[in-house]
């Protein structure tokens, strides 16, 4: 009851927190505090996903480039600006392949240099094409907007007049476009919708963020649509006209390379544009700070014809969003308070939280940008890490006094060995170590958790004080020193500060020791907790550094290195093959050298998280169990051979058959069945341990 109420605040602490910063950080999205560094996160995925969208095959790109103003100097003599005739020859061929429309992003101001009949040639171009598109270009002088038309041939003529006034956010970037602009009264299409108007098509459809603003999803590129120069277009044309006065056959024509023929412009939308250096019209846009600004028309028409148009989600959802990772944050310090294990263990927990919103608040923006749907990132974020902070604070002021308490209180204890030579020896009294082959000794209580979850604290203190008190008067009779115990974990070790060359004889007695003492106190325990207790062992021998370390004013003698690694890894791998108790071949040799009569089933070739190279682990029984379950080990061990093989189906029909006399057994049937239906890419004969 007690433990109900408890957790009962606790979830409404979170609720409150949660609350508190999902309303605060609301605020700070209204006044849009992040912007800036929102729009980078923007552009990041702009061009992260910009691999998920492919061009449309309609539209194609004509540009004046150095290589087409080049030739066109040394072939006709023309310098730049060319004059207009130019334009009307490319619109004259264009037209014969009966492209759907030929946008110019080229400004027509100025009457032409080389007088009033070349305009009046262009604009007799436009007359006969019926599909020529011309620009406007709307300057803001204070509050007044003043737009420069084409000279009178050329907009008298052309089919549409559209605007090609950019839509800049704060930081110049063309992330949004004008789908028209309103000027005195009249509506004049974007250069990229205005194809639309020659077709009849409401372009106004479009699905805006704001009236007259879309949100553009752009190509890496305007390389990706189809690509071509001026030159080749101007010798196609001159190459027609030959055709036409009779100078080359048809057939000479269709075979030159160097030129394309109008058909290959049928239902295109065309846009023509300057690429040139120093004549370049170039933009900052979230895929590149040197964009073609007809690219960003382009896009604009892209995104119509095929509904490719970023959309935001709408602001209720975006709170929404806000409120569910504020809670989510507040959410796993209360889930992991909750939890009735280590210092340690709730830490990961924790941790593993942290990283699981992190991966959320930007996985899950990222994944929805694919299909155009933009949901801001820094702000939720900010909400999730603010209400995570917030609740962790709160946890450590107001629930970790005792936790802290406890785990202190336990770090002391010091094995009686340790305390003799301090008394004789001060001078260890200060830091400093030494490499020495020890066996090592990791031990946990087989579902403490739930235990200490359901009982209450005061008497699962009692609990935990009994079962510690009793394995450790084992372990320290058998010349054993008890490095610290963590929670209802205990950490020990043979071999120093007192020397004792049979020190893995004295880790595999003690272990086996512990866990007869500990099948005498089950019914005990089971008693006090209403629980079966069982322990979990695993020990190893090898090198470590032992000695005093710390501060010069705290400190604790312990051991550090691989082999302890190693040795706390085998407690948690006995899960993994439903045993109680497991060495490494270094611990079995090191007891046997002094004789033991144990005996010792292999029962793995594994490679532990955090280790490439596989160690062989045995599981140790007193004999009289070893010789009752003789038929079976036999049985598993050759089982294993098959397993280790890699022929899984044979290995099967063995452990099956032990499967529900033999923990290990039905362990590998397992194993066993999911290699048969999920075979590994490739089987190096070694049992990877899946978790520490």
């Amino acid at each position: 009851m007690k433990k109900q109420k408890k957790n009962g605040k606790i979830w409404i602490r979170s609720v409150i927190v949660a609350l508190v910063c999902s309303a605060l950080t609301i605020v700070l999205y209204k006044v849009g505090l992040f912007t800036t560094l929102e729009n980078k996160t923007y552009d990041t995925r702009m061009l992260s996903t910009s691999r998920f969208i492919h061009p449309d095959d309609n539209i194609a790109l004509i540009v004046i480039d150095q290589e087409s103003i080049d030739w066109a100097w040394q072939e006709k003599g023309w310098s730049w600006p060319w004059p207009r005739e130019s334009a009307a020859n490319i619109v004259e061929y264009l037209s014969l392949g009966n492209p759907k429309s030929i946008a110019f992003d080229m400004l027509y101001t100025e009457p032409s240099f080389y007088g009033p009949e070349d305009d009046e040639k262009y604009g007799e171009a436009e007359k006969n094409s019926g599909k020529v598109i011309q620009t406007i270009h709307v300057i803001q002088q204070g509050k007044t907007d003043i737009a420069k038309f084409p000279v009178a041939p050329i907009k008298d003529n052309a089919a549409v007049i559209a605007n090609v006034t950019s839509k800049k956010d704060d930081d110049d970037i063309i992330r949004r476009a004008r789908i028209y602009y309103n000027y005195r009264g009249e509506k004049y299409p974007s250069l990229g919708l205005a194809p639309l108007v020659l077709e009849g098509v409401d372009y106004t459809d479009a699905p805006c963020e704001e009236p007259g603003i879309v949100r553009l999803r752009y190509q890496t590129s305007t390389d990706s649509y189809n690509p071509y120069n001026a030159k080749t277009i101007l010798q196609s044309f001159d190459e027609w006209k030959k055709l036409q006065a009779g100078e080359i056959t048809q057939e000479e024509f269709d075979d030159n390379m160097e030129i394309i023929s109008p058909e290959y412009f049928e239902d295109l939308y065309i846009f023509l544009a300057l690429y040139a250096p120093g004549l370049f019209d170039i933009c900052s846009t979230p895929v590149s700070q040197v964009y073609p600004g007809v690219g960003v028309h382009m896009t604009t028409l892209d995104n119509y014809l095929n509904n490719s148009f970023v959309r935001k989600v709408p602001d209720l959802f975006v709170f929404g969003w806000i409120v569910l990772l504020a809670f989510f944050g507040a959410i796993v310090i209360t889930f992991s308070e909750g939890k009735s294990v280590s210092a340690k263990k709730t830490s990961v927990l924790i941790i593993i939280g942290f990283a699981l919103g992190l991966i959320i608040s930007i996985g899950v923006p990222y994944g929805l940008f694919i299909p155009g749907i933009w949901l801001p990132i820094i702000i939720p974020l900010l909400g999730f890490i603010l209400s995570f902070l917030s609740s962790l604070g709160l946890s450590y002021a107001l629930e970790g006094r005792q936790k802290r308490f406890i785990q202190s209180a336990f770090s002391q204890y010091l094995s009686p060995a340790v305390i003799e030579q301090l008394i004789a020896d001060p001078d260890m009294l200060k830091l400093g170590g030494e490499r020495r082959e020890i066996s090592i000794y990791f031990s946990d209580i087989q579902g403490f958790t739930s235990i200490s979850e359901n009982f209450p604290p005061e008497k699962l203190i009692g609990v935990l004080n009994k079962y510690l008190s009793e394995m450790t008067n084992i372990i320290l009779a058998s010349g054993g020193t008890i490095d610290k115990y963590e929670g209802d974990a205990i950490i020990a070790f043979w071999n120093a500060p007192l020397e004792e060359e049979d020190h893995g004889k004295r880790a595999v007695l003690a272990a086996m020791q512990c866990q007869k003492r500990l099948a005498e106190l089950r019914d005990e325990f089971e008693k006090l907790c209403g629980k079966k207790m069982y322990q979990r062992i695993g020990l190893n021998t090898g090198t470590a550094v032992i000695g005093n370390m710390g501060s010069e004013i705290r400190f604790d003698y312990t051991m550090l290195g691989d082999s302890v690694n190693l040795a706390s890894r085998l407690e948690g791998l006995n899960k993994q093959f439903g045993t109680y108790t497991m060495c490494t071949e270094a611990t079995m040799k090191a007891a046997q050298k002094y004789g033991v009569d144990l005996g010792w089933r292999k029962l793995a070739n594994v490679a532990v998280v955090g280790k490439k190279e596989a160690v062989v682990v045995y599981e140790p029984m007193e004999k009289e169990l070893y010789l009752k379950k003789r038929e079976i080990i036999d049985k598993f061990e050759v089982a294993c051979t098959l397993f280790y093989a890699g022929k899984f189906n044979l290995a099967l029909t063995i452990f099956e058959k032990y499967a529900d006399q033999d923990a290990p057994c039905k362990k590998y049937m397992e194993k066993c069945r999911e290699f048969i239906e999920n075979p590994p890419k490739e089987w190096k004969g070694v049992w990877e341990a899946t978790s520490k």
